[in-house]
């Protein structure tokens, strides 16, 4: 893309995250927090396209499209706005906004309309370059809260030079998220090199992967399958002296203080590595993206010339209601597969169940069974979690990872219930407040307060 964007948001998470993505994609962005700094540019004649909030500390976003539309005749303006009712996109309509796109909305999506936005004036899109489809290939797919809690993490460490530890599931898409905080970062002209165990086997492993990355972005991928040699060699390597040293991230599929317990990690490259630590939601904690991710790689299988395709709806309630223990890799392949196979444009559910029929069996969802109370969902869940591991136990310190992925969400609805109020979530939850203040620190939980009508 090409042009000028103005983007007016008063979240500077937002601002920041658009600008990064623009400017990678292109642009040269003007970004504020005030409508009257915003109109003050429109009448300056800056920009080729906005991006405005509807609710802004002094105005209304929509109230300033026909003065917009009186200065600036053809300007397109894109409509963001977290009060997702059907008024405000009707609203939106009326006074004549290039676009609306309901908060949370979808990073690729945005920017996909951003370019039609800047075509649409007459703006240049270019067709070549590096950077031109990175986009549609931004592996930031997802409106859910478990994915834009995510977006808010890569926003607060791409320029920072905290060494980053991501963990999540197999087929979550680790690397893909380190990929992201790189392309986002200052360093995103300099190598992005992802080292494997085998290239740290022997002592010159770390000075060729050193010289690889001159001054850019190591990645450890599967830093917990590292012999105890190789651990050393990493630590060595990430205190070398010298001005021009890479960030290092790492991505692991379990908890790395499991194995720090265990004995099977050293703790010097533990705490080294665990600056920043990102945990990739898995595909059962996010289902309301999967229809989104379906389609995702459906129109890209499409781009890439195979014949258009769609999900049934009752293809799409199965794919919804299954368990996907490969995550969003095993649902990119499935989905691939479908699109090769159906026998007609609209993917039936028999023709998904085909498809998933060789796959570990589909599970609901969990409390989605009638009648369950929370211990048999809890239950079900364990028992499918053991299953998936066949006849191997799963990662010492199962315990504590349980606990986790209870705590969270109950954490964070009990906050929603209350509005924000910490004092009166812990008096819900039955805990001391101080407590709750260290878990919503450790969880890295994002605290909204807001006024609760019940």
């Amino acid at each position: 893309m090409d042009g000028t964007v103005l983007v007016a948001d008063d979240d500077r998470t937002i601002r920041t995250v658009l600008t990064q993505a623009l400017t990678r994609a292109g642009c040269r962005v003007h970004a504020t927090s005030s409508l009257t700094t915003l109109m003050r540019w429109v009448d300056e004649g800056k920009g080729d396209a906005v991006i405005t909030d509807v609710m802004m500390p002094d105005g209304n976003g929509l109230e300033m499209l026909p003065k917009i539309a009186q200065d600036r005749p053809g300007l397109p303006v894109i409509v963001i706005s977290a009060q997702n009712t059907i008024m405000t996109a009707i609203q939106a309509e009326e006074a004549a906004a290039f676009d609306y796109l309901p908060k949370p909305f979808d990073l690729p999506d945005l920017m996909k309309r951003t370019a039609r936005a800047l075509e649409a004036n007459g703006t240049r899109v270019r067709g070549d370059g590096p950077g031109d489809d990175r986009p549609d290939d931004l592996p930031l797919v997802g409106r859910t809260a478990a994915m834009q809690g995510l977006y808010r993490v890569v926003a607060r460490l791409m320029n920072t030079e905290l060494p980053v530890l991501i963990t999540g599931e197999s087929g979550t898409g680790k690397t893909l998220i380190a990929r992201a905080i790189h392309d986002f970062s200052d360093r995103r002209t300099l190598p992005f090199v992802t080292v494997m165990p085998s290239d740290l086997a022997d002592l010159e492993g770390p000075s060729r992967v050193m010289a690889r990355a001159k001054g850019g972005t190591i990645v450890l991928d599967g830093v917990g399958d590292l012999d105890m040699d190789a651990q050393a060699r990493v630590v060595r390597m990430m205190d070398a002296p010298g001005d021009h040293l890479p960030r290092f991230m790492a991505t692991s599929l379990g908890r790395l203080a499991d194995r720090l317990e265990a004995g099977a990690l050293r703790e010097d490259l533990y705490y080294r590595l665990s600056g920043a630590v990102v945990e990739v939601p898995s595909l059962r904690a996010r289902v309301d993206d999967i229809p989104l991710l379906a389609m995702h790689f459906l129109t890209r299988a499409e781009r890439d010339g195979q014949p258009a395709r769609k999900l049934s709806e009752d293809a799409m309630e199965l794919m919804r209601a299954y368990s996907w223990p490969g995550n969003v890799r095993q649902l990119e392949n499935a989905v691939q597969r479908l699109g090769l196979t159906a026998r007609a444009d609209e993917i039936s559910r028999s023709e998904v169940e085909t498809v998933l029929g060789n796959q570990p069996e589909a599970a609901p969802i969990m409390g989605r069974g009638a009648g369950d109370n929370l211990s048999e969902s809890i239950g079900r869940h364990l028992r499918r979690y053991f299953d998936l591991h066949g006849n191997v136990l799963p990662p010492p310190g199962l315990y504590g990872r349980i606990l986790r992925e209870m705590e969270m969400p109950l954490i964070e609805i009990a906050l929603d219930a209350t509005g924000g109020n910490q004092a009166k979530c812990a008096d819900l939850l039955g805990i001391n407040r101080n407590t709750l203040r260290k878990k919503i620190t450790d969880l890295d939980i994002h605290v909204t307060r807001r006024r609760k009508l019940m």
